[in-house]
């Protein structure tokens, strides 16, 4: 499989310290192989899996380990696995000796936002290495390294000579480091249309930018001199932080830099929900008062929820995995149309097999951020979604077994208001007290 075995000892217990990982975490190592590193990572974390796609290679790793509970062995292609069951796992510590073929591939796969990683320790070929790392205006920069770097830090820890392998490879190796970009560091932008706009500029690199990026709602000048470059500009000029503010200038959702406004007005209720004022956002949060909110789990065609997740940015919550939409009464707005407003506005969802269905109520309280919350469902016709920026950060479908699975190991990673109407909606659904009249 084009695989070549480490078989350095040193750098394979290099390689195990270096991904710095703690008693609580959760260790993945890609393409075990014969076991070079992983006989030094047995013990540094709570659970290790070893994803290995080789078949013969997985059952000698499964006996070898047969008698540790710790380690899990799973026959896969790492390059196509199903990560999702590694969210419940918390941010991930993965390292491999990737092939030098699908290196690429599976580094991309696993580093895809929304990532369950936390700490990615990857041996490559050094020229992806220095892909992955490089800086503007030099050959290596690349649609791999703007596409990286917009969402992990990079650094290249060390070289790696052909005779640590078995057999030994025509190329040097190196190993890099990727850890997640602090999200403060560079503006919220459409991740999907950050990448279609990465995707054009490198695709001629020798042409000018306005050559190659076809027809944009900004006009090319305006965005040259916002972003401080020449008109000539070709892909490589650009920065990561020039390529996420021309995203962002690009980017016509109405919401793309709003994630909430103080000043937006709520109606507020008594303990009965009945409206007895309105009062300005803030006011309503620093006060505690009572308000009206939705929330909607919107299902695929195949039954799997899609969550989403928050955006740092928001006052409540922030970086929190949620409900597919939820949002806020308008003032005089009924439940009803804010269901189909929300899934309008955060997801971009207008196709339906039926209408949103109201499933459960639930009475205000602390883990409600006191807000009456009508809870609905719907199953979308289309996965496809475009969501605000500002407000969002991912969506991503899940199977129901999975989100119970994940609450129950890290209920942290949720905002409340999600797990009181998750367990409501797995529970069957209660009437409030109010709703008996």
């Amino acid at each position: 499989m084009g695989q070549n075995f480490l078989q350095d000892e040193g750098v394979a217990c290099w390689m195990a310290e270096a991904l710095e990982a703690g008693p609580d975490d959760v260790i993945v190592e890609i393409g075990p192989g014969l076991g070079a590193v992983t006989r030094h990572l047995v013990g540094r974390g709570r659970k290790l899996i070893l994803v290995e796609k080789d078949a013969r290679l997985a059952a000698a790793l499964r006996d070898q380990h047969a008698g540790d509970p710790t380690i899990e062995v799973l026959e896969a292609d790492a390059a196509e696995i199903d990560l999702r069951p590694f969210f419940k796992f918390g941010p991930l510590k993965v390292l491999g000796n990737l092939p030098y073929s699908v290196g690429t591939t599976i580094m991309a796969r696993w580093l895809e936002t929304p990532s369950p990683v936390g700490h990615a320790l990857f041996m490559l070929q050094k020229e992806v290495c220095d892909r992955v790392t490089a800086g503007p205006r030099c050959g290596d920069y690349g649609q791999l390294t703007v596409r990286l770097q917009a969402r992990w830090t990079a650094r290249q820890r060390r070289d790696v000579p052909p005779d640590s392998f078995h057999p030994r490879p025509a190329v040097q190796s190196a190993i890099v480091s990727l850890r997640p970009r602090d999200r403060h560091e560079l503006p919220v932008f459409d991740e999907s249309l950050f990448g279609r706009l990465v995707r054009l500029g490198f695709s001629q690199r020798r042409k000018q930018l306005k050559n190659v990026l076809g027809d944009l709602p900004v006009p090319w000048p305006d965005l040259c001199s916002a972003l401080g470059v020449p008109e000539t500009a070709r892909a490589e000029e650009l920065s990561v932080a020039q390529w996420v503010e021309l995203t962002r200038r690009c980017d016509p959702h109405p919401l793309s830099d709003h994630p909430q406004s103080d000043d937006e007005l709520f109606d507020v209720v008594d303990d009965h929900d009945r409206v007895i004022g309105q009062e300005r956002r803030a006011e309503v949060h620093a006060r505690a008062l009572k308000h009206r909110a939705v929330h909607v789990f919107a299902l695929t065609p195949r039954g799997e929820v899609m969550l989403q997740k928050r955006s740092h940015l928001k006052d409540s919550c922030p970086g929190l995995w949620d409900s597919s939409a939820a949002g806020h009464l308008d003032v005089g707005e009924s439940y009803d149309a804010c269901a189909l407003r929300e899934l309008d506005e955060e997801l971009g969802l207008r196709k339906y097999a039926a209408p949103p269905v109201r499933v459960a109520g639930l009475t205000a309280g602390p883990d409600t951020g006191w807000e009456f919350v009508e809870l609905f469902t719907v199953t979308a016709t289309s996965t496809r979604t475009r969501f605000p920026a500002a407000e969002i950060e991912a969506v991503l479908a899940f199977p129901v077994a999975e989100i119970d699975a994940w609450l129950v190991a890290r209920p942290q990673d949720f905002a409340p208001g999600f797990r009181r109407c998750w367990e409501t909606w797995r529970t069957g659904p209660v009437a409030r007290p109010e709703d008996a009249g």
